[in-house]
């Protein structure tokens, strides 16, 4: 009985670590003063004011940037940098 319970703490641990993938969080710079799309949930600490998220594809993360006030509009050059690693 003890094994069957490990077992499926084990699957349930490693099924919840496989649903982070393919996320996306927006993620607000204090440093930078801006607001950036990061593939892994943000610790808010430090240069790091918020995090919003999770979000399934990538445009539905710039689409909710777009509507966050403390996010400026991010320029044309940054938004071909931002298609260009994906």
């Amino acid at each position: 009985m003890k094994r069957l319970i490990f077992g499926g703490m084990l699957l349930l641990a490693s099924g919840t670590a496989s649903l982070a993938d393919g996320l996306f969080w927006v993620v607000g710079n204090r440093a930078t003063g801006k607001c950036n799309i990061v593939t892994s949930n943000p610790v808010i600490f430090g240069d790091v004011w918020f995090g919003d998220g999770p979000y399934k594809s990538k445009a539905d993360a710039k689409l909710a940037r777009s509507t966050i006030r403390a996010c400026p509009a991010p320029t044309p050059d940054e938004e071909k940098d931002e298609d260009s690693t994906n």
